[in-house]
């Protein structure tokens, strides 16, 4: 069966040549790829979400087949219809149905039902293709709408994609298409839009469906999200991270209606626990004006005395950073709390973090090693060593291996400047090293 191509010309353009000159400037070049359990893209026009597509898509080192659950906008077909064998036919070529894995699902679901004319018309999944197809021109897919259900059935859905992937051996990602709120101010999309993304990134789909509920939230996909939250937690899934979001409001700068796009990707890999620890000490500073006091029994990575510093990052641009040169505290654990908090409060660069803000929050934190004094630049590296400028009472620091500083002149120019001291003024140097945690 052939299922042509009904978006095309309104969604995306309608030509080979026309996508790839859209998209390709979307790409996000310098990125890790790699191999994510499930994502979630959002599915308008492409001037408008097609960035944040590709934000993800560009991460994904694409499996031979990829599941899309997207919701059903016309409310034709079944209710939870898939597409089981066949052909998708988009400007960019023929797209394969995944045949064994569709009958697969069918098997551990009885919910779902093929019928492949609650697809004829609707766009969540058929605007995926394209981008999609720009990355891995052969991709197999599963399209699998999943429209508004109980959570106990979103349940079983994600239980039987992932009891089908089981048999089948598949090595495949599950993509989840939704936009998220819709019509509403620009800051009313952005709080709402954070309640669901900070229960999504915990990979909590009971929470999220409370909140979109309580709240009224009008996320069109949360259904496909809640299916894929369950199957991948199933396939062993410890944590999802929001990589990019906007509005319709930054594109046509009309904020007074405005859309929002959120693409995340869904990770089997779990935090440090000094990560873990920044981010407990931050949110729950936000949220509740307290400071946590870690546990009595910390690991024994947590131990020690260091010097300190954590970066927050929201949506890949610095957010705040704040450090100890030396440690203040006896452990490691209260110097991460310490200047966890301190980075969302205390950069005299930003404004404290709002609490809706933490869903787009990344962080890293460095524990240092004790400054080590140096003669001259020979003895300097901009990847491996931190710097220390030093001009009696005035002292400049600067972390190792960051983006746009590499060579050792330009740490101390950034230094000196930092600090205040003249560029002709002598110095001492110091450097560092750090252990880096994600």
């Amino acid at each position: 069966m052939l299922r042509p191509a009904s978006a095309a010309g309104r969604y995306y353009p309608a030509s080979k040549e026309k996508i790839r000159s859209v998209i390709a400037p979307m790409e996000v070049k310098g990125v890790a790829k790699e191999r994510y359990l499930g994502a979630v893209m959002p599915h308008a026009g492409y001037p408008y979400s097609g960035g944040v597509a590709m934000a993800v898509a560009s991460r994904l080192d694409l499996p031979e087949t990829v599941i899309i659950l997207g919701p059903s906008h016309t409310g034709i077909g079944a209710e939870y219809a898939i597409m089981a064998s066949g052909i998708w036919q988009t400007p960019m070529g023929e797209v394969e149905i995944d045949s064994t894995l569709a009958h697969s699902i069918m098997k551990y679901c009885r919910h779902i039902k093929a019928d492949p004319s609650a697809h004829q018309y609707e766009h969540s999944i058929e605007v995926q293709l394209p981008i999609l197809q720009y990355f891995k021109p052969d991709i197999k897919i599963v399209p699998l709408t999943v429209s508004f259900g109980k959570a106990e059935t979103l349940a079983e859905i994600g239980h039987g994609i992932a009891s089908a992937l089981r048999e089948t051996g598949r090595e495949a990602i599950i993509i989840a298409s939704s936009d998220m709120t819709h019509y509403e101010s620009q800051a009313d999309a952005h709080q709402k839009d954070s309640l669901a993304l900070d229960a999504i990134i915990k990979l909590d789909a009971a929470q999220m469906l409370e909140r979109i509920q309580q709240n009224h939230i009008t996320m069109c996909g949360f259904a496909p999200v809640a299916a894929m939250l369950t199957a991948v937690k199933e396939m062993g899934a410890k944590r999802a991270r929001v990589v990019a979001y906007q509005t319709s409001g930054d594109v046509t700068h009309h904020l007074d209606q405005v859309v929002g796009y959120a693409g995340l990707v869904v990770e089997q890999t779990e935090e440090s626990p000094q990560v873990a620890l920044a981010r407990a000490a931050v949110e729950t500073f936000v949220r509740e004006k307290k400071v946590i006091t870690p546990s009595a029994e910390i690991s024994a990575e947590l131990t020690g005395e260091a010097g300190v510093f954590v970066s927050l990052k929201k949506l890949g641009e610095l957010r705040g950073c704040i450090g100890t040169f030396e440690p203040r505290f006896d452990n490691i654990a209260d110097e991460i709390v310490s200047n966890a908090v301190s980075s969302s409060s205390k950069d005299p660069r930003f404004e404290p973090v709002s609490e809706w803000e933490l869903p787009f929050l990344s962080y890293s934190v460095d524990v240092l090693t004790p400054p080590q004094a140096v003669e001259d630049m020979g003895s300097l590296d901009a990847k491996k060593y931190g710097v220390i400028v030093e001009s009696g009472h005035l002292r400049g620091l600067l972390l190792p291996d960051l983006e746009g500083v590499d060579t050792p002149s330009e740490q101390i120019a950034i230094c000196r400047q930092k600090a205040g001291i003249a560029p002709d003024a002598p110095v001492r140097l110091y450097r560092f090293e750090v252990q880096r945690y994600y």
